[in-house]
């Protein structure tokens, strides 16, 4: 090998040392800032939607988005061939939820049982998140109105008052997997009006719901509210069941429903349920929602 043969290997071997050392600094200076910038990664789609089925989530609208969402139960399934089945029955509410910021939102809805309008506001109060001091639980603070309109000529002393009934909720979800959200309800109910002096107006109910992915666009829900015994003893309640199919397509998601509750309404569905699943009162019935972006800087929070 020639002496400038040999002067060449060497001048690009020196050469290469500072390129070498000017790499290894400009990834020493991007792991530094991305370990600078890393903090807590909050947790989202713990819920695909508002609703477990009944129940409300800790889901709600990003900051200046509306959600529109459909809450269809047909009648009764044991109700026989001649109702077909209770298709020819329904009970519907129509709902619009408003995200005022990402932490709180507004809803009213209308529902046919009892011609009853309903309200409430839902506040974020902790938000699951991932990395350095994460927080486990996501924690929402739910108070709802509702007020049934429907006319009994038999009872002329139903007011607006007696006819309110308000609820408040702390909701407790964890996203335990990619696959397993569940949430924890603890509910207050008061009644302005019980059927008797023996019924309780201040009532407490405990209620849970699951949410199993079965695909990327699919899961199995499942809900259960149970109603503290001996608050109301003048008619027969049943603890509400409920299950449902959820079905993600874009900017709706599709929810297919049975429960043992008609009624959609928190001061209905978990205080006046009378169907009973062990008697096939089954209300198979649909959610449907869609999502609306108001605002072009609205963005899930």
């Amino acid at each position: 090998m020639s002496i400038k043969q040999l002067s060449c290997i060497a001048l690009l071997f020196f050469a290469r040392l500072p390129l070498q050392a000017q790499t290894d600094s400009l990834l020493h200076l991007l792991n530094d800032s991305l370990s600078a910038g890393s903090g807590p990664v909050y947790v989202t789609g713990t819920f695909k939607a508002t609703h477990v089925i009944n129940m409300q989530t800790i889901e709600a609208p990003a900051a200046g988005a509306l959600n529109m969402i459909i809450q269809h139960r047909f009648g009764q399934l044991n109700s026989g061939s001649y109702n077909f089945f209770g298709l020819d029955n329904a009970s519907l509410r129509l709902g619009l939820d408003y995200g005022i910021s990402n932490r709180l939102a507004v809803g009213i809805g209308r529902s046919s049982t009892q011609k009853t309008f309903d309200g409430y506001l839902k506040y974020k109060l902790v938000r699951q998140t991932e990395g350095p001091h994460e927080t486990p639980l996501s924690l929402s603070l739910l108070g709802t109105i509702s007020n049934y309109t429907q006319k009994y000529s038999d009872k002329p002393y139903l007011n607006a008052s007696y006819r309110t009934a308000y609820t408040a909720q702390l909701l407790i979800a964890r996203k335990l997997t990619s696959h397993l959200s569940v949430q924890l309800v603890p509910t207050y109910i008061h009644y302005n009006l019980v059927p008797t002096a023996e019924d309780k107006n201040d009532v407490f109910a405990l209620g849970g719901g699951v949410r199993m992915k079965i695909t990327n666009r699919m899961s199995i829900n499942a809900e259960y509210n149970y109603l503290l015994p001996n608050q109301l003893v003048s008619t027969e309640i049943h603890n509400s069941f409920s299950l449902g199919w959820d079905i993600e397509t874009g900017g709706h998601v599709f929810q297919l429903v049975f429960s043992n509750s008609q009624s959609m309404i928190e001061s209905q569905y978990i205080g006046q349920t009378t169907g009973s699943w062990g008697k096939g009162d089954i209300f198979f019935g649909f959610n449907i929602s869609r999502n609306f972006n108001l605002s072009k800087h609205a963005k899930n929070g």
